[in-house]
């Protein structure tokens, strides 16, 4: 039996692709206190501008904000607190190999539940210079006017 997986986008980053290209994505585990599962779940988190490092060898997410949740109280914690994301180590160890080199970063891209767990979806990305978010920019428009005239013609 094959069982169904569940997946429930939280939130989603954007902006992450406008400014990056994303070579590759990765699966990581996100370590939560209880109240932040909760305003998790709630749908209260965003991760704009939020960015990723590997440090001794673990992962840890700066800047992602998760909003305290309302009856949480004293069990609340900063919003803005770093989080420890959950990887393999040979993920880490190839992660760590590949932002050695220029112009790599990981950024998050989204944060779901996958089975009744917080997950973050990581993407080890390049740098867009201007003229290539001009590019992407154009391309858009150009898909965009084309869908236009062919519902037009449907019609």
């Amino acid at each position: 039996m094959a069982a169904k997986e569940t997946m429930k986008l939280v939130a989603n980053n954007k902006k992450a692709y406008h400014d990056f290209f994303i070579d590759e994505t990765y699966e990581a585990g996100v370590a939560l206190h209880g109240t932040e599962v909760k305003s998790l779940r709630l749908g209260k988190c965003s991760i704009k501008e939020s960015f990723i490092r590997i440090e001794n060898g673990e992962v840890f997410v700066y800047g992602m904000h998760i909003s305290p949740y309302e009856k949480g109280n004293l069990f609340n914690k900063d919003p803005l607190r770093v989080k420890k994301l959950l990887m393999h180590k040979y993920e880490i160890n190839k992660l760590t190999g590949k932002i050695k080199e220029k112009g790599y970063t990981l950024v998050p891209l989204q944060v779901y539940f996958k089975e009744g767990k917080a997950k973050v979806e990581v993407g080890l990305a390049r740098g867009k210079k201007l003229y290539d978010k001009r590019e992407d920019i154009a391309k858009k428009d150009q898909r965009r006017e084309m869908e236009r005239d062919f519902k037009v013609k449907n019609i």
